[in-house]
């Protein structure tokens, strides 16, 4: 689309809305529509950048720390890789509220005009169709052009957007790449947005980590081959106690199952309870055996049971393996009367 101002960028949305077909079924139209018709906004609207008060932006800096917190480091990557070319980087919690930010400290006075700055609302609901409220509300990613914001104030922009979720796969805000630069190109953009949905998977996977960080995290399996922030948190009981939102949509997982005790291997496909019981008893022999140097009734005093039930134990775990329990007791005990 060229560049429009006032009642031409007016006429276009119009003319889009009115069209039945098409374009007026697209993601951009729909949320023109709403922008519209939903909030009530006009597209010829000057008026000023809604911003919250200190306070307000405090409270909302405390509720996004966890998020903020673990993003830091990609953010700083993020901004080397976009900031010589004019591009400002924008953490923004689920309101549409940038609460972190980096940019380059001449363009800041440009940047402030603009509102791309802490504690400026970008939601839908306040400034139409934008890169961070759309994304937000199409909870997925987004690049809005120029004149394909809503309001025509904020024609001159070019924002790149992806939903972040925080570790129980709420949205917790979004992530955004933004310039004011007139020569920003198609192909320019396509990288900025490639870039932002691999910082965006990255600050998730980041926030997850933290969140369970006494928990193994294990990548969800063939899933992880396509979207690396697909992760699951398990215990040592191997129980699933948490799944960034990737997993809980690629695998089904959800808080109810998550409460139910949800086994790793059921969404891992990694066998039956049966054979997982199986091999944690078989962990358990092996070990009583290594620590008590093959010497079957200390090995069965450690474990709690009889020299008679620890044999029949060996046998019974053995019969499964290629190489039987007894062996390992034989290796075991040759090992240790070695010179």
């Amino acid at each position: 689309m060229g560049e429009r101002t006032g009642n031409d960028h007016r006429s276009l949305i119009k003319q889009v809305l009115d069209d039945g077909a098409g374009p007026a079924r697209s993601a951009l139209a729909a949320s023109w529509r709403r922008s519209m018709t939903l909030y009530g906004l006009d597209p010829e609207s000057r008026g000023q950048v809604v911003t919250l008060t200190e306070g307000q932006l405090r409270a909302a800096r405390e509720a996004m720390e966890p998020v903020t917190q673990a993003a830091q480091g990609v953010l700083d990557r993020l901004f080397l890789a976009v900031g010589d070319a004019g591009c400002c980087v924008l953490l923004c919690d689920a309101s549409g509220v940038p609460v972190e930010r980096r940019g380059m400290a001449s363009d800041d006075d440009t940047f402030h005009r603009w509102g791309l700055w802490p504690g400026a609302v970008w939601s839908e609901a306040v400034e139409g169709t934008n890169g961070i409220g759309t994304a937000l509300a199409e909870k997925r990613a987004v690049t809005i052009h120029r004149d394909q914001h809503f309001h025509a104030r904020n024609i001159g922009l070019s924002c790149s957007s992806h939903p972040i979720y925080d570790h129980l796969g709420r949205l917790a805000g979004a992530l955004d790449v933004s310039s004011c630069r007139a020569d920003q190109t198609e192909a320019m953009l396509g990288l900025i947005t490639a870039a932002v949905a691999d910082a965006a998977r990255a600050i998730e996977a980041q926030a997850f980590r933290k969140a369970f960080s006494e928990a193994r995290i294990v990548l969800a399996g063939d899933v992880a081959e396509r979207n690396t922030a697909a992760l699951l948190a398990v215990d040592r009981d191997d129980l699933v106690v948490g799944a960034t939102r990737a997993a809980r949509l690629a695998l089904a997982i959800t808080d109810e199952r998550i409460a139910a005790q949800l086994a790793a291997s059921e969404v891992l496909g990694g066998g039956s309870i049966e054979a997982d019981l199986l091999e944690a008893e078989r962990g358990a022999v092996r070990r009583a055996l290594a620590l008590n140097n093959g010497n079957v009734s200390a090995a069965a005093r450690g474990l709690g049971v009889s020299r008679a039930t620890l044999h029949r134990k060996l046998h019974r775990l053995g019969s499964d393996r290629r190489r039987p329990l007894i062996a390992t007791v034989a290796n075991l005990r040759q090992v240790c009367s070695a010179p």
